[in-house]
């Protein structure tokens, strides 16, 4: 029996703008089925390479594959991936549930197919009872929420989260990121984006971590913080200033 294909795999990604490289020469391989939490300070290259995976931004160099199609395949791709950025693409002037069901409409994929999930997360999110509202009357987290429901509505393969829990009271954090487990649980791989270090550690069976364009450490939370104390004494915080040697300031 072979080895499974990576749910996300990039060889040698690399973008440029003009004199600067934002991400260098970039290679990972992330497999199916897990958490994979995507760390680094402010400037590292981050959104960059998730932009590129999902196929919104071109490669300067290299390759990326998202769900065994290239980043380049855009049409093929958004059929596989869900994406929420770190501004959420909300219209101001539709309702929740209008919203949701013209995500769906784009992905060409009937709302009668995806309702029942997308109304099941929005009642785990305590979201259902404002989706008939317009979302210009939202909260930042209300917002966040909807965003979220739209990224995953219709069982991508793989989802990519932006600082997911941004804006989230304690209490609805806490259920996004129990929806985030459950979404592996299912099988489907996530590729998380967060300065919320805790969440990382809490969620995340593998961390890689991005300084300057490049990765500069790979494993699961437990190895990333043995690396620097090999006592355990470390938290993720504490490794991931010692990896990029950068001040708290900076992320």
């Amino acid at each position: 029996m072979g080895t499974p294909s990576p749910a996300i795999s990039t060889r040698a990604l690399t973008k440029q703008y003009g004199s600067t490289t934002a991400v260098d020469g970039l290679s990972l391989s992330v497999p199916e089925g897990v958490t994979y939490g995507f760390l680094g300070p402010n400037g590292a290259g981050k959104t960059t390479t998730m932009r590129m995976l999902t196929g919104l931004v071109e490669p300067t160099d290299g390759d990326g594959f998202v769900a065994g199609t290239h980043c380049s395949e855009r049409r093929q791709l958004v059929e596989k991936i869900g994406l929420l950025p770190e501004e959420p693409p909300l219209y101001s002037e539709l309702t929740g549930r209008e919203q949701l069901q013209f995500a769906a409409d784009l992905r060409g994929v009937p709302w009668e197919r995806v309702s029942d999930r997308a109304l099941g997360l929005a009642r785990e999110l305590d979201l259902d009872g404002d989706l008939d509202r317009r979302i210009d009357g939202y909260s930042k987290g209300m917002r966040q929420k909807t965003a979220f429901v739209q990224a995953v509505q219709h069982d991508p393969d793989v989802v990519f989260l932006d600082e997911p829990t941004s804006g989230l009271d304690p209490r609805a954090a806490r259920t996004l990121r129990e929806l985030i487990v459950e979404l592996t649980d299912d099988g489907t791989t996530v590729f998380l984006s967060t300065h919320i270090l805790s969440v990382v550690e809490e969620i995340a069976d593998r961390v890689g971590v991005l300084y300057d364009g490049q990765l500069v450490s790979e494993g699961s939370p437990a190895e990333l913080t043995d690396d620097v104390d090999s006592d355990g004494d470390a938290d993720l915080e504490e490794a991931f200033l010692e990896l990029t040697d950068e001040p708290a300031a900076a992320w």
